[in-house]
């Protein structure tokens, strides 16, 4: 991204009161543009507290009353970001792949033409990406599974909806800072602002229910939750989709509908949870 200057640019940047905090003040003092930084004076306590990329309505909120043109937020190791556009809109992780994976694609640098995201991505990054004529992987979550996706297939862009993506092309991590420059780098490159750049994502609604339970048994060897599974995708089909899996740090199932129709969605999630909550919850 040599040469790139955010002249003309109104730019709010949370910093979570964390990593970025040390680094973002002289990063933006470079790159010009009118930046404003918002919490930036960690002290060891107020790191992620009500602010950064794990409260991202914060920023978009700021975004506004600001006028500014973009909101970037991190979350307080500052490997992950998420943005905000002009009105009121939080931009996850799943869009930030589909800007992304065009752009690479048009400069011919998207290898197979391929993008690897996780099960949690929604159904509507899916169908965006596909009518660019790319290939969406699903990883399990959590970045070192989609990092070995990336490897095992040669791809050049892998992330999660939380914002944590992955360029191996420029770093051999997450980096929230690097993912807002290559956003920066686009939007200057096209002239074109954040909200156009996303305006054909259309996102399938989506649930997640967590349930807190007392072991973590096979849900599959589970009759009554097995059962209202498969009633789930059989009624679903191709209009949704169904995930179901524990948390890999709490003791929580965690279940997870898309669907075209709310009303399915929110009914098909209870029904799963309420299983779920019948044979294993606390």
């Amino acid at each position: 991204m040599p040469g790139l200057t955010l002249a003309g640019l109104r730019i709010v940047a949370d910093c979570a009161n964390g990593a970025a905090a040390a680094v973002a003040p002289e990063l933006f003092r470079r790159l010009g543009g009118e930046v404003t930084l918002l919490h930036i004076a960690p002290d060891g306590r107020n790191i992620n507290d009500g602010c950064g990329a794990l409260h991202p309505a914060h920023v978009a909120e700021e975004a506004v009353s600001r006028g500014a043109d973009l909101g970037l937020t991190f979350d307080g190791d500052a490997d992950r970001c998420m943005l905000a556009g002009t009105h009121r809109n939080v931009i996850n992780g799943d869009a930030i792949l589909l800007m992304v994976a065009r752009d690479l694609k048009a400069r011919g640098l998207l290898t197979g033409d391929l993008v690897v995201a996780t099960t949690m991505s929604n159904m509507g990054l899916e169908a965006a990406l596909k009518r660019s004529g790319i290939r969406m992987l699903r990883a399990p979550v959590g970045d070192r599974y989609v990092l070995e996706q990336m490897l095992k297939h040669d791809a050049a862009l892998g992330g999660e909806q939380s914002g944590h993506i992955l360029l191996p092309h420029l770093a051999t991590t997450g980096d929230g800072l690097l993912t807002a420059l290559v956003v920066l780098d686009l939007i200057a490159r096209t002239g074109k602002s954040i909200d156009h750049l996303t305006e054909d994502l259309k996102v399938f609604p989506q649930v997640i229910v967590n349930i807190k339970v007392h072991e973590k048994k096979p849900l599959e060897s589970i009759p009554a939750v097995a059962a209202a599974i498969r009633a789930a995708e059989e009624e679903l089909k191709d209009s949704g989709r169904v995930v179901i899996r524990y948390s890999g740090t709490e003791a929580l199932a965690r279940v997870m509908i898309e669907a075209e129709s709310e009303e399915a969605m929110r009914r098909l999630a209870d029904g799963i949870a309420g299983a779920i909550r019948k044979e294993l919850g606390i």
